[in-house]
């Protein structure tokens, strides 16, 4: 089984997002998903995506922890209506940008797209997505229908091979 799989160059990763103005002299609060947040301003050009699905490149943020978010001055803005301009801009940049995991892990974004099937071989569909519970993780398979099986290895998720492009797990039909 191999576990290694190259990455998807366009392949756009949600990274963070604009929450707000900070003070008065163009500063913006981030939320960031990296870990340690802060890695998130190792990753750059960023491409910020708008409700609207309009996209910019940016390049050259800086910033800080500061209380539960980032605190970042962003190139060429530089007063508080700017910044309330882009609040809720994502923040996504290409997987490529992102390192390699380490052996045995992965991106969640890697799963996306892969067959999920049960130790009997029915098919649940495909990966469609991943999400934090705080308990555990949570791999949303879709086909006939949604399934929403928590990714705890071995327990419900026994293998992931990416050469066949399948993630096998132990989950009930009825589920």
């Amino acid at each position: 089984m191999n576990t290694e799989r190259p990455p998807t160059p366009q392949k756009m990763i949600l990274l963070g997002r604009l929450l707000g103005a900070f003070g008065v002299r163009g500063q913006i609060k981030i939320e960031s998903w990296t870990e340690p947040r802060e890695a998130i301003f190792r990753y750059q050009p960023w491409t910020l995506r708008d409700a609207s699905g309009a996209q910019r490149e940016l390049s050259g943020a800086r910033g800080k922890a500061s209380g539960k978010h980032l605190v970042a001055t962003l190139p060429g803005v530089e007063d508080r209506d700017q910044v309330e301009a882009m609040h809720g801009q994502e923040i996504l940049v290409p997987r490529a940008a992102l390192p390699p995991p380490s052996a045995g892990e992965f991106y969640w974004v890697d799963l996306e797209g892969l067959r999920v099937v049960n130790a009997d071989g029915t098919d649940f569909g495909t990966v469609s997505h991943l999400f934090s519970t705080g308990a555990n993780d949570v791999l949303v398979a879709r086909g006939d229908r949604e399934r929403l099986i928590p990714f705890v290895e071995p327990d419900y998720v026994r293998s992931v091979d990416f050469e066949a492009g399948v993630v096998t797990v132990d989950w009930d039909t009825a589920f």
